[in-house]
């Protein structure tokens, strides 16, 4: 009898764990600023929450299935570099000079391994070069035409001017030369796109992908290519992906002080996040986070009027797109 109650608890216990382990999550953003309610028609935000809802199913499926985090956020950024209606890939923003320069940036939170590129031109999906990056290059970062020339190399399906010229992204380049606006002030918004996600294996990865910043000269580069400021995930805290005034973002290395707090001060997501964008905003920056844990703690944090966001899990998804939702 006692052996019979002995492999009943084993059974019992082995079931609990399993159970755990299918606990996945995936958040993405799409982008944060002066979101509101009047700044978007019916149309538009029907569409915008549609797209947020189809990035959130694309990364489900491979989560449900059993697939990797890695795979899952890849997959899911890619969905929102396709859409217009986000600043990366096809909705990039143009620089100065009426072009469009793409980062992006991949992290697997198990093995700590990290790609990302900057200033990039012609990839159609620039997250996919960054992960190219990550796992056929010895290095963590490339730029510019090398990241162009790599790109090209490994067989990566490249897009012409055209294809990143949407006509609205081109009237705000317009608007901010004509009417001599600054960069945040012409459309009022950070429109990078991010994903993190806790696969059932109990890995968390990170994704960030933008077209950086209207109007940008000098070949500027924001924080979402860069490994600790706009993505990091480790294993032993959590996934972070960040959208905002990148300047500041690098300054505060939002996403790493993230994880660290997680992971050394025995945070919790909701805490860290929220104590780091409060830092931010103290220096005068403006932004989001989403942040995902081993745990399975899935959250964000904001401190503007609205941010492009969805949560999926086994129980369901969500989108969101104002402050008071």
């Amino acid at each position: 009898m006692r052996l019979y109650l002995l492999i009943g608890a084993l059974m019992m216990t082995t079931a609990a764990h399993a159970q755990e382990k299918t606990d996945w999550k995936l958040v993405i953003h799409g982008g944060a600023g002066v979101i509101e309610r009047d700044r978007l028609t019916a149309e538009q935000e029907k569409e915008i929450r549609a797209a947020l809802d189809l990035a959130l199913q694309t990364g489900s499926k491979i989560l449900a299935a059993g697939g990797d985090s890695l795979d899952a956020v890849e997959a899911t950024v890619k969905v929102l570099e396709n859409d217009p209606h986000f600043n990366a890939g096809r909705g990039a923003v143009f620089t100065y000079d009426s072009t469009n320069e793409m980062d992006a940036a991949i992290m697997d939170g198990e093995s700590r391994k990290a790609g990302s590129v900057a200033g990039i031109t012609a990839t159609k999906n620039p997250i996919s070069l960054a992960r190219a990056v990550m796992e056929d290059s010895p290095h963590v970062m490339l730029s510019g035409e090398g990241a162009d020339q790599f790109s090209r190399e490994q067989g990566l399906e490249q897009a012409p001017p055209e294809y990143f010229a949407t006509p609205e992204r081109r009237r705000q380049l317009e608007e901010m030369k004509s009417n001599k606006l600054s960069w945040f002030d012409v459309d009022l918004k950070y429109g990078t796109v991010g994903a993190v996600a806790l696969d059932q294996a109990g890995h968390v990865a990170a994704a960030t992908s933008t077209g950086g910043l209207t109007g940008k000269r000098w070949d500027r580069i924001g924080d979402s290519p860069i490994i600790g400021a706009g993505t990091y995930a480790d294993v032993r805290a959590c996934a972070v992906s960040a959208t905002g005034a990148g300047e500041y973002f690098i300054r505060v290395g939002v996403a790493h002080e993230i994880c660290a707090r997680i992971r050394m001060k025995d945070a919790g997501a909701k805490e860290a996040a929220d104590a780091v964008m409060a830092e931010v905003k103290a220096l005068g920056g403006d932004g989001g986070v989403i942040v995902v844990t081993p745990e399975g703690e899935a959250t964000w944090s904001f401190n503007t009027p609205g941010m492009y966001r969805g949560k999926a899990s086994a129980e369901g998804r969500t989108v969101a797109i104002f402050g008071d939702e």
